[in-house]
């Protein structure tokens, strides 16, 4: 739902299960698949071990982009722009992007603001031509479920006021007003 894929759970269950749902595009099948391959991957036991860094980030968005890029997981070399909202995000650097990921996933903090910091890092410096805002918060995932602090979703009935607050804070808003909205609406603990 958070990229346009408009579809139910039961066609969700269904697509994961047999591959394929009638009514759908094969884009729209391939998307749901690509997340059941990350999700999958960060859930490896040797996976969840490991560092959240820039090379797992890579990964992951490597695998939300199969099919769609070769070089799914690869820093973005051209500009973008950001539907409904007037950010243009700079070109991203890899030595820069690569020292900022570490510098939050080092942050003496809580593993849920952590994880909503590389969130919302890697989603606002579109570090991919595509997917970063699926593999962001996979990613960020990855670094809450690696600390035991649970997992983010963000589910269908507050995507609309997600986008509104990621699209503000895109345009300068402070990190609190997301951050909160994500720890309060967004935040499972088990």
């Amino acid at each position: 739902v958070l990229e346009g894929v408009a579809t139910s759970f039961p066609q969700t269950e269904e697509i994961i299960e047999n591959g394929k749902v009638s009514g759908m595009t094969a884009t729209d099948v391939q998307k749901i698949l690509n997340l059941k391959h990350a999700w999958e991957f960060i859930l490896d036991r040797d996976v969840v071990a490991s560092l959240s860094n820039y090379y797992m980030l890579s990964h992951i968005a490597r695998l939300v982009n199969e099919g769609f890029f070769a070089e799914g997981g690869r820093i973005r070399g051209v500009p973008v722009t950001i539907g409904g909202s007037s950010y243009v995000p700079p070109l991203p650097n890899e030595l820069e992007v690569k020292d900022r990921i570490r510098e939050i996933a080092e942050e003496n903090d809580e593993a849920i603001n952590v994880a909503i910091k590389l969130c919302l890092y890697c989603m606002t410096t579109q570090i991919f031509l595509d997917g970063n805002k699926r593999a962001s918060v996979i990613f960020a995932n990855h670094y809450l479920i690696a600390h035991g602090g649970g997992f983010l979703v963000i589910p269908e009935k507050e995507v609309p006021q997600f986008k509104q607050l990621l699209v503000k804070y895109y345009e300068g808003e402070d990190i609190s007003v997301i951050a909160t909205f994500l720890k309060e609406r967004c935040w499972k603990t088990i």
